[in-house]
């Protein structure tokens, strides 16, 4: 065996065991699987049905379950499983956006609160805490009240109250490696702290940001959805999954499907991202 394949092999040993610790954590797999699933319905959603999820047909109004229509139609006759698939779309788009604004504001602002003197540490803190005060749901609310209705007030208003959960653990994850003698090492050598936070505390860091990110991720879902059932998020006829439980909930003594489907969706996409984000703390977590 010559020299390339040796130094490979630590490598292709800690992925090895990496992956037999997937495939031996169901957390991982059951809740993966939902979110594929998930994202599988809105990268194929045109290929899965050829209704248009907007299109209205009038004739067809609060239709059960049927070969034509798999989920039912709702009270302007627009096939309710094309909707639900399309509004996959708008749900990761959310989950995406709001996730990455929180974690772009609040992780430098964790870092710099952890590498910083005590003064501007307190400052960010209590105004992290003061954000932190209020229930998600009830800020969110007060945020699209002020700035109006939209799907893009809607994501500044959630990605608002998610900051201080990444400032919170990236400053506790800070100042437990800031610590450690290797980073003291490179720091006393004359390494500049933009190098020290990219090359040591970030990357040392992005385990348990990703799982928090995961964890993040079922609760955008459920807040997105809250406020477009409150008519505070995306606005009709958006095939939004909140949107339509709202408009079904006047018709649930005539087709209870109409809200039912939309509801399952956002089921099994929380639990999909919980249960991920379990397992994946479980695998990344050293003393676990």
């Amino acid at each position: 065996m010559n020299s390339l394949d040796t130094s490979l092999l630590p490598t292709r040993s800690r992925r090895r065991q990496f992956l037999r610790m997937l495939q031996n954590n169901p957390s991982i797999a059951i809740g993966g699987g939902l979110v594929l699933l998930v994202v599988l319905a809105a990268v194929l959603a045109p290929l899965l049905t050829h209704w248009d999820p907007i299109e209205q047909d009038l004739l067809n109004t609060l239709q059960a379950p049927s070969a034509a229509h798999w989920f039912g139609t709702d009270d302007y006759g627009r096939d309710i499983f094309a909707r639900v698939i399309y509004g996959a779309r708008i749900t990761l788009f959310e989950v995406c956006l709001s996730v990455a604004i929180s974690m772009v504001i609040g992780i430098p602002l964790g870092i710099i609160s952890g590498l910083a003197g005590r003064k501007i540490d307190a400052l960010i803190m209590w105004v992290m805490d003061i954000i932190f005060a209020f229930p998600g749901i009830v800020l969110a609310i007060l945020i699209v009240s002020v700035l109006g209705e939209g799907l893009a007030n809607m994501l500044i208003a959630i990605s608002l109250f998610s900051i201080p959960v990444y400032a919170r653990l990236s400053r506790n994850l800070t100042l437990g490696l800031k610590n450690i003698e290797y980073i003291e090492a490179a720091h006393m050598l004359g390494v500049r702290y933009p190098r020290i936070i990219t090359h040591y505390i970030l990357r040392n860091s992005i385990g348990p940001l990703i799982v928090q990110s995961t964890l993040t991720a079922g609760a955008v879902v459920l807040s997105a959805a809250s406020l477009s059932f409150l008519g505070l998020g995306v606005q009709p006829p958006m095939p939004e999954w909140g949107t339509m439980m709202s408009d079904g909930r006047n018709f649930l003594g005539l087709n209870i499907y109409v809200s039912l489907f939309p509801g399952l969706a956002i089921l099994i996409t929380v639990l999909g991202f919980n249960v991920l984000g379990d397992g994946l703390r479980d695998v990344m977590d050293k003393r676990l």
